[in-house]
């Protein structure tokens, strides 16, 4: 079996699996929308009740550590093992939200708004921002995982960290920032679109750099 064929089946694997994991964490917002939203779900949001928070905010703990073990398990390096983490977890959420749609016929577009995250507060926004962010993680990770396997020692230099660490700061400030909608069942304010912008643009600069950099000295 040659090294390509070895590398596409690995992927397809992965994809599986993130897929999978995507349908179970479905499955239980089905759970929980029959529950506390069966007129259907819609801001502003209402409290969970008892210790279901707590609960949530685990399950979402222990999904991310499944995405984790499955790309430790993918790849040999530091930065292979995280390209893979990227990919899995831009499959994961993507296909996330097409299984939404498939048992719940819900979004109804990709601008209707959702709780994407509970760590280590709510994270609002519609749904066309983490898909957008899934689909450059699933880009970004295949790239880093190609350069692995033409020989390239993908390393993140330090201008790319900083603007990674920007980047960041600006998408979870776009997801964070209305804690009178997260926090105080208030309808949201309109997203802020420009600090997604911005974010993506900066993931993307820091990646050319350092993927010119791992061509450069090949």
């Amino acid at each position: 079996m040659s090294d390509r064929t070895t590398l596409i089946k690995k992927i397809i694997w992965v994809a599986i699996f993130s897929i999978s994991t995507g349908f179970v964490e479905a499955a239980v917002v089905v759970y929980l929308r029959r529950i506390y939203y069966p007129e259907g779900f819609s801001f502003p949001l209402k409290p969970l009740i008892d210790n279901l928070i707590e609960v949530e905010v685990l399950r979402e703990a222990a999904t991310i550590f499944m995405l984790l073990s499955a790309a430790a398990l993918a790849g040999k390096k530091i930065w292979e093992r995280f390209a893979y983490f990227l990919f899995c977890f831009g499959v994961w959420d993507i296909f996330y939200y097409i299984w939404l749609k498939v048992l719940l016929d819900w979004p109804s577009t990709i601008f209707d708004w959702d709780i994407l995250f509970l760590m280590p507060m709510p994270w609002i926004g519609p749904v066309i921002a983490p898909v957008t962010i899934s689909m450059l993680m699933i880009l970004l990770g295949l790239f880093i995982i190609y350069s692995f396997y033409k020989g390239y020692d993908f390393r993140p230099t330090l201008i790319s960290r900083i603007l990674a660490l920007i980047g960041t700061v600006f998408i979870l400030f776009s997801f964070m920032h209305d804690t009178n909608a997260t926090l105080h069942q208030q309808p949201p304010q309109p997203y802020l679109y420009g600090f997604l912008f911005i974010g993506e643009f900066l993931y993307t600069a820091a990646f050319i750099i350092s993927y010119i950099k791992a061509i450069k000295q090949n």
